[in-house]
């Protein structure tokens, strides 16, 4: 039976983009089919895709690219779907290019610990697949069991022991990625760290899918650490805690991870899935885990410990095995989600600050908790000032939604004031599109659309994130073509 007859609708670039990706299965048009597609992770905005297309391979997705750029068709490219800043949310009505059928654990190299995996293949599924043999893929954010790495990639995500470990940049040693021309090119081919030349691989990596798409990754292993102890601490005040987070990096000592839960965020991750038995009277408690050489693992933990004692800790409790320490993490990491068990809605916002700020900031934090009548709870990587304040609303009460987005962007002008930045591991998107000017003057901005125009002249692949709206921006940069050709 011929494409045409099996694809009911008129519109010439659904049965093109059909024929591209092997027929009509491999497609999807229909509006019923496209709602599942019209938000990521974040989900105050909604908006349908023009289609959503499933390629096999970098082939095809290069012919996909290639026939939306002749063709003047926005498009984007899209993982699980699972990014909280709304950079997959097709804004222009695009055509999304889902990279879930590219899945594969391509290769693994024991010997010069690297792994090449396809943009679909999901993070914690790595750190299993090679496990068995001693090793792990170090980038965990909270989402790792269902997030993908080619959207880590996009975003740059770090997760609970980037503290140690680094972010995703850290564990990027290639990429093949098709350009918004349909050009496929490879960065970093031989999987070598810093290759001479421009540094494309950071360049590319925490861009958000607006400069290619990425369709195949080499990433760094590691093996596993010899020893590893995990730890929970009680603190009566946020303020103790967050002195002992800044005391603890102070003294020297850089643990795998250590994050902190205020008392709204304890509330509702012990009401959740996963409770552990936090103390319903605790203002804070921190995560802590050391890992390395087994030998000096007891003499950290004492040093912490004791740091901790100086900062009123009121109990610490050590993992008395595995499986308590797996339950400790997942209650941790089921943070957000945990939220919903005790708010109809909330938003969730991502600003760095030095760590030294801690009690200041989470102490201004509160005072926008007051200002608009709302909750903030307080889930983040404490040991690199990654906070997460969690806005906690109902979308049914008139007004609210408008007071979490203004308490949210207050959070974030905060950070910014004290020395931080809007994100740490979330990305832009369109979400803190407008909060980039709490960091970036218009000059600076403009400097950073020029890189953007030289990979994606057209502004067809996700146009309209990671950068503000048009305005003083793009009259300065009109006034500096004009002096350029002046000149």
């Amino acid at each position: 039976m011929d494409i045409k007859t099996k694809i009911k609708t008129t519109d010439i670039h659904i049965h093109q983009l059909a024929e591209i990706v092997g027929g009509p299965r491999a497609i999807l048009y229909h509006k019923e089919d496209l709602i599942a597609y019209d938000c990521d992770g974040f989900t105050l905005h909604k908006h349908l895709p023009k289609a959503v297309v499933f390629p096999k391979d970098t082939e095809e997705v290069a012919k996909l690219v290639k026939y939306c750029s002749e063709n003047n068709l926005p498009f984007l490219a899209r993982g699980a779907g699972t990014g909280l800043s709304g950079g997959a949310i097709p804004i222009n009505g695009e055509v999304i290019i889902s990279l879930v059928r590219m899945k594969k654990l391509i290769s693994v190299d024991l010997e010069n610990r690297r792994a090449v995996v396809e943009p679909g293949f999901v993070n914690l599924k790595l750190t299993n697949s090679i496990s068995d043999k001693g090793y792990y893929y170090a980038p965990d954010p909270s989402s790792q069991y269902c997030c993908t790495i080619g959207g880590n990639v996009a975003e740059n995500a770090g997760g609970a022991h980037c503290l140690k470990y680094g972010v995703t940049t850290n564990h990027i040693l290639g990429l093949e990625v098709v350009l918004p021309n349909g050009e496929i090119i490879e960065v970093g081919k031989n999987g070598i760290l810093d290759e001479p030349g421009y540094d494309l691989l950071g360049l590319l990596t925490g861009s958000e899918g607006t400069l290619g798409i990425v369709t195949k990754i080499t990433v760094r292993i590691l093996k596993n650490p010899e020893g590893k102890q995990t730890v929970l601490a009680y603190f009566d005040k946020v303020e103790d805690g967050s002195k002992a987070v800044s005391d603890i990096i102070s003294a020297g000592i850089v643990p795998a991870a250590l994050e902190m839960m205020d008392k709204v965020a304890i509330e509702g991750v012990e009401a959740a899935a996963f409770p552990v038995g936090h103390p319903k009277d605790i203002d804070a408690v921190l995560l802590i885990e050391v890992d390395g050489i087994a030998a000096g693992i007891d003499e950290q933990i004492n040093q912490i410990l004791d740091v901790c004692r100086k900062c009123n800790v009121r109990e610490v409790r050590a993992a008395k095995d595995e499986k308590e320490r797996e339950r400790w993490w997942a209650n941790r990491k089921t943070g957000f989600g945990a939220m919903g068990a005790i708010s109809p809605d909330y938003l969730v916002q991502d600003g760095v600050i030095p760590r030294s700020k801690l009690p200041e900031v989470l102490q201004r934090i509160q005072q926008i908790s007051e200002k608009y009548g709302l909750r903030i709870a307080n889930i983040f990587h404490a040991g690199d000032g990654n906070l997460h304040p969690l806005v906690l609303f109902d979308a049914r009460i008139p007004g609210e939604t408008e007071k979490a987005l203004l308490a949210g962007s207050e959070c974030l002008k905060v950070c910014a004031d004290v020395g931080g930045t809007i994100t740490g591991e979330h990305g832009v998107g369109i979400e803190k599109r407008e909060e980039m000017r709490f960091v970036f003057n218009d000059e600076e901005i403009i400097a950073q659309t020029n890189i953007r125009e030289v990979f994606n002249p057209d502004n067809l692949l996700n146009a309209g994130k990671l950068f503000p709206t048009p305005g003083r921006c793009v009259e300065i940069k009109k006034e500096m073509k004009e002096a350029a050709l002046k000149a």
